[in-house]
């Protein structure tokens, strides 16, 4: 009887174990990926994109605003941030005080759905089969978004939902189209339709969910790098599987990090938080990353076609 009461026992410690770890070790095991992107003409000099996304920020999270402080040692030509990034309504100077040593150069930002509607309690269990979309059930905004934004503007920070914009970013000249969040219905893509410029030296596409049919709709405008957050990476995976869910409609298979989509590059961001109410992460540490712009390869002519046949 002793034997058979140790097994139950010991499944129960290692349960407490995972959770202890994922809720205090990993959820604060902040981590930089790097990437580099092959979008720029021959011959443009390398050009650095922090993107930081998902900090469901709130103001007892020091060790989160201790290194987003951090990063700007990393001195990034455009830092890109994709949304979600308050969770409680006194979180809006935290963050702008985490962000303070990234102001002095070029910025540009969407929000999520949690921009606007405080977090509730949920049941997680719910991702397995549907996504969080409609969820909130709060149909004035909760959060101090207004201020958020404001702040980040006066900074000198781009307002990017459902709008386009014309920045210098290092030696580049680049274009920027933007949407709000499309987990609650805000975004517009209408607004900003239409073929990006050529003449720009990047076109960029900002978004905070990454749902396919606004990607496909920049990828067709002629979009080369496509940023996006929201998904938290799956933020419980099984490790050599992957992500369970998405909460959105893109794939498992990117989730997270830097693929293609027709013919744009995508990076989607596991983000840096979690919800109050859900704080743990599992095999999907909390990220930001720096993506590096660099030239594409020349196309060397096929010269097959030249060859006489004999």
């Amino acid at each position: 009887m002793r034997k058979a009461a140790a097994i139950p026992l010991s499944v129960l410690g290692l349960g407490i174990a995972g959770v202890g770890y994922a809720s205090v070790i990993e959820r604060n095991w902040f981590r930089l990926r790097r990437f580099d992107v092959p979008v720029l003409a021959p011959g443009q000099r390398p050009v650095r994109i922090l993107q930081i996304s998902d900090l469901h920020l709130t103001p007892r999270r020091r060790r989160l605003i201790t290194w987003v402080r951090s990063l700007a040692a990393l001195d990034p030509d455009l830092v890109v941030n994709t949304g979600d990034t308050l969770a409680h309504p006194d979180a809006v100077e935290s963050y702008m005080y985490a962000v303070e040593p990234l102001l002095d150069r070029p910025g540009l930002f969407v929000y999520g759905s949690n921009d606007l509607y405080a977090p509730r309690p949920k049941n997680p269990a719910r991702y397995l089969w549907r996504t969080s979309k409609g969820d909130s059930r709060q149909h004035v905004p909760n959060l101090p978004w207004t201020e958020l934004g404001a702040a980040m503007r006066e900074a000198g920070w781009l307002d990017m939902n459902n709008t386009t914009a014309r920045l210098k970013v290092a030696d580049l000249d680049v274009h920027v189209g933007g949407i709000h969040d499309s987990h609650i219905d805000r975004d517009r893509y209408d607004e900003i339709a239409g073929q990006a410029p050529v003449d720009a030296d990047l076109r960029l596409g900002v978004m905070h969910s990454p749902e396919p049919r606004n990607m496909s709709r920049f990828a067709q405008d002629g979009y080369q790098l496509l940023l996006a957050g929201h998904t938290h990476g799956g933020q419980l995976c099984i490790p050599f599987y992957g992500a369970l869910v998405t909460n959105c409609g893109i794939d498992r298979a990117r989730v997270k990090g830097l693929s293609r989509h027709e013919s744009s590059w995508l990076h989607v961001s596991a983000g840096l938080g979690t919800s109050p109410y859900a704080p743990a992460r599992f095999a999907c540490p909390p990220e930001a990353t720096l993506l590096t712009l660099v030239p594409r390869r020349p196309v060397v002519p096929d010269d097959t076609s030249s060859r006489k046949v004999r």
